[in-house]
């Protein structure tokens, strides 16, 4: 190749408020698809259970809340079967509290890679979130053993499990960026992270339904993001209660905020990644 052929490459210092980068990402989007195989890879690396494990975790943990909530507290379940009533809200929950989790820790983690070569560093937390789909994946095939076990059948509105999904997606990947680039600011967030998913876990109505709040405060409510992909969940499998639409709003707009302020964020400090990793 000749000189006046030569392609250049130029790498500049992010601007104060960087842009989202889609476009990157978008020319690097076979980069971002082996860091989700490595990372589900390393996921269960050397593990005995392997993806059991993105079984056994919603699973164990209906069968507790369904003895000490469902049968001992008597909680309510809408009308439906109380250990239905909690994996349906599990198997999300699941995919927010480990993306939250592993993005937390996936910058720092990478640091060997950070620091020899140039790429866009959103594809770190992005790969991580994606990684989790597979978790995703199976924890749902175990709830539809257990909607079949009920004998529930299909129906339409199992189809508004999408558009939940793609929230609890957005919430994740939006709460990551934050956590991902704070930890490698304050290594103390990876000490806080899993305390942060307890609290948040009994602020999500999965042991319990939302409807024990009444208005205005089940709306002030949703500003948890989780709450209507929860209710969304039980309502397309279930035939629960829809939630209302200014829930869903109010959810879908924290999410989004989250996402833009988290992505914006990360964006403008992955510049020193580099140096203090």
């Amino acid at each position: 190749m000749s000189e006046s052929q030569a392609r250049v490459v130029v790498v500049e210092p992010a601007a104060r408020w960087p842009s989202f980068a889609l476009g990157e990402l978008w020319t690097q989007r076979e980069l971002v698809y082996f860091l989700t195989w490595r990372d589900v890879k390393v996921r269960y690396k050397q593990t005995l259970f392997g993806v059991a494990w993105a079984i056994l975790q919603p699973l164990l943990t209906m069968l507790v809340f369904s003895l000490f909530f469902g049968r001992l507290a008597k909680v309510p379940s809408q009308g439906v079967p109380y250990p239905l009533f909690a994996l349906a809200a599990l198997v999300p929950w699941t995919f927010f509290a480990n993306g939250l989790t592993q993005s937390a820790n996936s910058v720092v983690l990478s640091q060997n890679l950070i620091t020899k070569v140039y790429f866009p560093r959103l594809a770190i937390p992005l790969a991580t979130v994606l990684a989790g789909a597979l978790d995703f994946v199976l924890a749902f095939v175990l709830l539809l053993v257990f909607l079949i076990a009920y004998g529930i059948a299909p129906k339409a509105s199992w189809i508004g499990i999408v558009p939940f999904s793609l929230l609890a997606f957005a919430a994740t990947l939006g709460v990551g960026l934050w956590l991902a680039a704070l930890n490698v600011l304050y290594r103390d967030v990876r000490y806080a992270v899993p305390f942060l998913a307890q609290l948040w876990l009994f602020a999500t109505p999965i042991a319990y339904p939302s409807s024990l709040l009444g208005e205005p405060w089940r709306t002030v409510y949703a500003l948890n993001p989780m709450v209507a992909v929860v209710d969304g969940f039980r309502w397309a499998l279930l035939g629960t209660p829809a939630p209302s639409s200014a829930s869903v709003a109010v959810s879908c707009a924290v999410t989004l905020v989250l996402l833009v302020t988290g992505s914006l964020f990360f964006r403008r400090t992955e510049q020193s990644f580099a140096d203090v990793v």
